[in-house]
């Protein structure tokens, strides 16, 4: 486990998020997911020197982003956060473009899924397994894919794994998974631990962690909606970070703790006084920038099948 010190810069935006998330009003809808249901963006600027295309499906479009003379090793299939009830947001397209750049103009796939409560489980994990047929369809090869999520986007890219390893297909090259939600029984001891510390979701149960919408009467232990569950066994190098302060941090301390027992390369980050998807800071604060700088040495070393020391203990 590599730990992170909580800086004076990330204390000051935790704490201006702590005072949003406390408020009355905009708080409670924040945990629970109603604004985020409800959430209207501008449009999103596509960044200079990249192209934007919207693919569609049969039950939801996929974005495309492309640098021009994209990097052709590697492609990036990003499934977003938003506790399986929100839809893709301007965040995580700012996050596709990061993940671009950091992948050396990599191209990045990015699925608007169906979500809860009108499309529950299975709706996402066939939509996430549509778009990773798509990719093999359009030229793209297991080894050149990297996953990348946020939240429930990081418990979908792992339920996506488990699915492709049952039914015996290639998986991909790697797993890049922040503050990823694997556990939707909430067994881990961080959801008592930091119910009070927790400035997204804590001091509640009115709170998206705790919603049924998508899994409704659903086994919660199902490999394909908590991975935690699951079998690592096979599973692609991982790079899994998670704020100190989250109630989910237990989510990525087992998962990681069973990947590794199963002979999984994995580096487990924890960034101390951090709240949950952090990485929402982009450059903007000390924890944010050392998380994605750690994003772009992962998606250099995934490449590299020799390199062993970035999971280990430096």
């Amino acid at each position: 486990m590599h730990k992170y010190e909580n800086t004076p810069q990330g204390r000051v935006v935790r704490d201006l998020v702590a005072r949003v998330y406390n408020d009355n009003l905009i708080g409670r809808k924040l945990k629970n997911g109603e604004m985020r249901k409800r959430m209207s963006e501008p449009e999103w600027k596509v960044p200079a020197g990249y192209s934007f295309s919207v693919i569609e499906q049969t039950n939801f479009a996929m974005e495309f982003l492309e640098p021009e003379e994209p990097n052709d090793r590697l492609v990036i299939l990003q499934l977003h956060g938003g506790g399986y009830v929100g839809n893709m947001i301007n965040a995580y397209r700012n996050f596709a473009g990061l993940l671009s750049e950091l992948g050396q103009r990599a191209c990045v796939l990015s699925p608007d899924y169906r979500v809860a409560p009108e499309d529950p489980y299975p709706a996402a994990l066939e939509d996430a397994v549509v778009s990773y047929n798509w990719l093999l369809d359009n030229g793209y090869t297991e080894d050149q894919i990297v996953l990348a999520g946020a939240s429930a986007g990081g418990g979908l890219e792992m339920a996506l794994c488990m699915y492709l390893k049952d039914q015996k297909r290639r998986l991909p090259a790697g797993i890049v998974a922040m503050s990823p939600w694997t556990d939707l029984t909430r067994s881990g001891s961080s959801y008592h631990e930091n119910f009070h510390k927790d400035v997204v979701f804590g001091n509640t149960t009115d709170s998206l962690i705790f919603n049924k919408e998508y899994v409704r009467d659903e086994d919660t232990t199902n490999p394909y909606i908590s991975p935690l569950y699951g079998s690592f066994a096979d599973f692609p190098p991982m790079l899994i970070q998670v704020g100190g302060d989250e109630m989910l941090r237990s989510d990525s301390e087992l998962v990681a703790k069973k990947a590794k027992e199963a002979g999984v390369k994995v580096r487990l980050s924890v960034y101390e006084g951090m709240f949950h998807v952090f990485q929402m800071a982009l450059l903007m604060i000390p924890e944010s920038r050392t998380a994605w700088r750690e994003v772009g040495k992962f998606l250099t070393v995934i490449q590299d099948e020799k390199e062993t020391r970035f999971y280990g203990e430096e």
